[in-house]
């Protein structure tokens, strides 16, 4: 997607995006934690591993911004994105631990323009993120704002 500019007419339904991988580390885990969510099992091992995790698992908020940065960085910075009025779904469907990988990938559901404002389009997507091993751990729907190609000159 390197150097597309993506605006409404670039989305078709059915489509899914690639949003790519990130590695997740034990430390990024504690500092996230640490300022925004600490919980023992987001804090310590031993905490994490005495608890129904299994481990030293990320905040489920922590999943979240680290889905942001792959949209961001794989598909946002590069399209005339105007934001989202907001999430309809958010599952963490199971623990991410310190050592997972998670690739991410977006699927277009619908997509239609604004009956207020014409030269703006909406498109509602569900995103996945999945580990090293082929499982499922998030699960995201929301609607993108993206102006048109004619709008955004």
């Amino acid at each position: 997607m390197a150097g597309k500019i993506w605006a409404y007419e670039d989305f078709e339904v059915g489509s899914s995006l690639e949003l790519g991988s990130k590695l997740v580390t034990a430390e990024e885990i504690v500092e996230f934690a640490s300022e925004f969510d600490p919980q023992p099992m987001h804090l310590e091992q031993a905490a994490g591993e005495a608890s129904i995790l299994g481990g030293l698992s990320a905040s489920g908020w922590h999943i979240c911004g680290m889905f942001m940065r792959l949209l961001c960085d794989s598909l946002l910075l590069d399209s005339t994105s105007q934001g989202s009025p907001g999430i309809d779904e958010v599952k963490w469907k199971k623990p991410v631990l310190a050592g997972d990988r998670l690739t991410a990938r977006s699927t277009v559901l619908a997509k239609r323009i604004s009956s207020s404002r014409p030269g703006l389009g909406l498109v509602s997507m569900r995103a996945e993120m999945i580990n090293q091993r082929g499982e499922s751990v998030f699960e995201l729907q929301n609607t993108g704002m993206f102006l048109s190609r004619e709008a955004a000159q």
